[in-house]
């Protein structure tokens, strides 16, 4: 098919802000996390499906299959809908609880978007 540009797992964004290997970040209306370190502005291989361990906020437990939207405002992810203000990103996939050291939540990113 001679219009095909590529699969779309893995695309390349113009960093909106500072980011590290493994690190999310939303530009517009896509999440993804970032394959390799980039300065604000510089082009980062970010990868749009597949599942990860993301930073989450310490305070919420979280259930398998639960909503996770990414909280740009605080650079971790949450189960929090806060209309308007974070982005579904994905589900979880493992039940963490809500200690002050569980800080790590995995979750399946959708490609799906959410304006």
């Amino acid at each position: 098919m001679k219009n095909f540009v590529q699969e779309g797992d893995v695309i390349t964004l113009a960093a909106p802000y500072t980011v590290v290997s493994g690190d999310g970040l939303l530009v517009g209306s896509i999440f993804g996390v970032a394959t390799a370190s980039a300065a604000s502005g510089d082009a980062v291989e970010t990868a749009v499906t597949g599942v990860f361990d993301l930073a989450k906020t310490a305070s919420q437990a979280w259930t398998v299959g639960a909503r996770i939207y990414w909280d740009d405002a605080t650079k971790l992810c949450t189960t929090v809908a806060a209309a308007g203000a974070n982005k579904l990103i994905g589900v979880a996939l493992v039940a963490v609880g809500s200690g002050a050291g569980e800080t790590i939540g995995r979750v399946r990113l959708s490609a799906n978007f959410t304006i």
